[in-house]
């Protein structure tokens, strides 16, 4: 022997590990009151009702109710007490206000006039000249004279003077009359433009008659009367005319110098900013006083700017105080609790009466709700951190971080869909009243719950938990942006909460992914997911099987096979039928050699015993197998259908061996008794039970067909139904004679495709079938045939 396996030896015979103590199932009268108890059931609810009142509506402050401009608002808030605030908005109205009365600043332009003026001097030293060559000159020398002097004027400022206006100033004036008309017109022109002319179709200068206007002087600013242009000619004409001259003397002056007149207003726009700023100085801010009881904003209104400075000042009056505004409610909010939930009680009397019936069942239901209820409380809550409270776009995107769907995807992946909308409806409600009654916000994080419990219905892998989760958060993404967009908020918010919406979703997948396992091990609850990672052959005890019982495990994947294809006809949960059916026999496996398909040498240790001890040999193997689950922590369900699968069927091979061996008492009665013989039961009590016992029962009976036709195997299923349905054994479990029929098409075709023959290759040797001398498989057959019931 080598020397590693001599130390081994060694240390075995000094270190013998004690044999581990098998468990087994113990009734405890304490956990089946828990369970069963009507008083705990009430205790539960009582409970429920005072959490979610606890959780949703004790010490709500408006700093949660986060409402942003042009919202709908959806609650009232009312001020619990005095305070005051300084408004930024009606600040910044009064400061716009004070700007548009502030008048424009104008100065005036001499430049036109000094260039006009000097044109006009040279005019009249022209006209002066031409004065002393006139009598030297011809009549049309004159006239060309008069038009040379004229189109040299004009040409100096595109002016609008004529030859016969010009003729008419020299005839009919001397130098000296010339001169002081001259004067008199550029003096009435200058003092017009030292008081400012405007044009009347100039919309920048829309003054009245007899208008003032503030002028920029060189130390001051100060008012002054404005002339127009009409008014600045109508000045000149009457100059002119007091100087005693003719009408057409002085018409012609007048046309001479109205092309002086021209609008010399401008603003002076750095005098404008000037006088703004010292305006602006003396601004002070607007101080609004809200006094208690004053109502801050009203239900099923638009939120204004000044409604929502106003909230969020009163919300940063608060920061810090214990003020409470709903409170005063908590009465009316309690009998809502209570109504909902009251509803909720029979909604799951009229769908889901197993749950009611199991303390575990609505335990688990009232934790998960609370505790979701819990985390949307503390997402509200995040309202009062400062970093939240002082920054409105980022507490607009706090009911899109609550995690609404986690209760009603926990829900039904471990008790079911029915559950889990009720659940989604609860959790979807109280959300949105938590939030300051938001209907929009109900809906869609009621709709995301529905996706995405219809994403996890017959889930069977984990990651379909994630998938569902950020299908639910893009449902959220994708109501909110149709809807916030249409109510015009701002494109950058709408982007911040569809994002933490699919964020929220994707997260939400996760956790529930590591939440699952643990409740499954406290409620003792059972998903798909656990069941397939239980069809793995590789199981400890599957293997062992396959090991140790060959035959049972071939004859339990034929069951499985079987009863899945039926479960799936009646809508029900096949992946539980299949991995029941896999566990269902491993009590076998203490003592494989007493049951046929593990008889492979044609030795029957039940030849050697008793009637009475092969029945309870045989019997054993459910409590073996009960045994064996819970020492390997097997779901409930499946321990339920290895304690159900055989019901209390009678053991008939054994029992009508006792009876033959017996005899009859003096009245004719067997002496045996039935019950002796008998499994101990109970018979099953759920539809995926009752499809594993006809299985079984049929599955072993099929081995002893000795032709396999579509009739034999029709009259062999009837007569396998028949036999449980005359004992009893279907009394107990929810299922109809509808679905009956349908698990008898299910079995027909099952057992004609899986038990057709081959035909012989070529070359095979022919068996002699006319044989009188029965084989092994005839004799076990013919015993199984006798005690299906195996």
């Amino acid at each position: 022997m080598p020397l590693s396996e001599q130390f081994r030896a060694l240390l075995n015979r000094f270190f013998r590990k004690k044999r581990k103590k098998r468990k087994t199932e113990a009734s405890s009268s304490f956990l089946i009151f828990l369970e069963n108890s009507r008083a705990i059931s009430i205790a539960i609810f009582a409970i429920t009702v005072a959490s979610i009142v606890v959780t949703s509506f004790m010490g709500i402050k408006p700093s949660g109710f986060q409402f942003l401009p042009n919202q709908l608002a959806t609650i009232r808030i009312v001020a619990a007490e005095d305070f005051t605030y300084q408004s930024a908005i009606l600040t910044e109205r009064k400061r716009e206000q004070l700007l548009t009365e502030v008048p424009p600043v104008y100065s005036t332009d001499m430049q036109y006039f000094t260039t006009f003026s000097a044109h006009v001097n040279i005019l009249l030293e022209a006209m002066d000249k031409f004065a002393t060559l006139e009598q030297d000159l011809s009549a049309s020398g004159a006239q060309s004279y008069i038009q040379e002097i004229t189109e040299t004027f004009n040409a100096k400022g595109n002016y609008r003077l004529s030859a016969s206006d010009l003729t008419t100033i020299l005839e009919f004036s001397d130098a000296r009359t010339r001169r002081d008309l001259i004067e008199t017109g550029l003096i009435s022109l200058r003092e017009s433009y030292k008081i400012g002319i405007y044009d009347k179709e100039d919309s920048n200068f829309d003054f009245g008659e007899d208008s003032v206007a503030l002028f920029k002087t060189d130390n001051e600013v100060s008012q002054r009367r404005i002339e127009s242009t009409d008014d600045a000619l109508t000045m000149l004409r009457v100059a002119l005319n007091a100087e005693n001259v003719p009408p057409r003397v002085s018409s012609a002056f007048s046309r001479l110098f109205r092309d002086g007149v021209r609008p010399n207003f401008k603003r002076d726009e750095t005098e404008i900013l000037a006088l703004r700023q010292k305006m602006l100085e003396s601004l002070q801010p607007v101080i609004i006083r809200v006094e208690k009881g004053a109502s801050i904003i009203e239900p099923n209104t638009r939120v204004i700017p000044e409604q929502y400075e106003q909230h969020l000042a009163y919300i940063r009056h608060l920061d810090g105080k214990d003020v409470d505004t709903i409170d005063f409610q908590l009465i009316g909010r309690a009998l809502m609790v209570l109504a909902m939930l009251t509803a909720a009680t029979f909604y799951i009397r009229l769908e889901d009466r197993a749950t009611l019936l199991s303390n575990g069942r609505l335990g688990l239901l009232a934790l998960v709700v609370v505790c979701n209820l819990a985390l949307v409380r503390l997402c509200f809550e995040f309202g009062n951190l400062d970093q939240f409270l002082y920054d409105s776009s980022l507490s607009a995107i706090l009911p899109y971080i609550t995690p609404t769907a986690l209760a009603p995807l926990i829900i039904a992946i471990l008790m079911g869909s029915g559950p889990g909308l009720l659940t989604a409806m609860v959790v979807s409600l109280f959300s949105a009243v938590m939030f300051g009654n938001r209907l929009e916000l109900m809906v869609m994080t009621f709709l995301a719950s529905c996706v995405a419990i219809f994403i996890c219905r017959n889930i069977r892998k984990r990651g379909r938990v994630v998938t569902a989760g950020f299908a639910g958060g893009l449902c959220i993404s994708l109501f909110t942006f149709l809807y916030n967009w249409a109510d015009g908020l701002p494109v950058a918010t709408i982007f911040h909460q569809v994002s933490a919406a699919a964020i929220t979703g994707l997260l939400q997948g996760v956790v529930i992914v590591g939440v699952l396992p643990i409740l499954e091990t406290l409620f003792k609850r059972t998903t798909n997911i656990t069941l397939l990672e239980l069809s793995d052959y590789n199981h400890p005890l599957l293997r062992r099987m396959q090991l140790e019982a060959p035959g049972t495990w071939h004859h339990s994947l034929m069951v499985a096979n079987l009863a899945e294809n039926a479960c799936n006809a009646i809508k029900g949960n096949a992946l539980l039928a299949r991995v029941s059916c896999m566990f269902h026999d491993i009590g076998k496996m203490i003592k494989p050699e007493y049951f046929t398909e593990n008889q492979l040498d044609g030795h029957n240790p039940h030849d050697e015993k008793t009637a009475s001890f092969s029945a309870l040999v045989i019997k054993s193997h459910v409590k073996e197998g009960v045994d064996l689950g819970l020492t390997f922590k097997l779901p409930r369900p499946i321990i339920d259908v290895i304690r159900q699968h055989h019901g209390t069927n009678l053991i008939r091979f054994f029992y009508h061996k006792a009876v033959q061996q017996a005899g009859e008492d003096e009245s004719g009665k067997s002496k045996v008794l039935e019950s002796t013989y008998r499994y101990d039961g109970p018979k099953p009590q759920f539809k995926e039970s009752a499809v594993i016992l006809l299985a079984d029962s049929l599955e072993a009976a099929s081995r002893s067909l000795p032709k396999v036709t579509p009739q034999s195997i029709e009259e062999l299923v009837e007569r396998i139904f028949k036999s449980n349905i005359d004992d009893g054994q279907l009394d107990e479990c929810a299922i109809t004679m509808a679905e009956l029929a349908k698990i008898k098409e299910s079995f027909i075709f099952t057992l004609i495709n899986s038990l057709h023959t081959r035909i012989a290759y070529p070359g095979s040797k022919e068996q002699d079938t006319t044989s009188a001398k029965k084989t092994t498989h005839e004799r076990k057959s013919e015993r199984v045939e006798a005690g299906v019931g195996q």
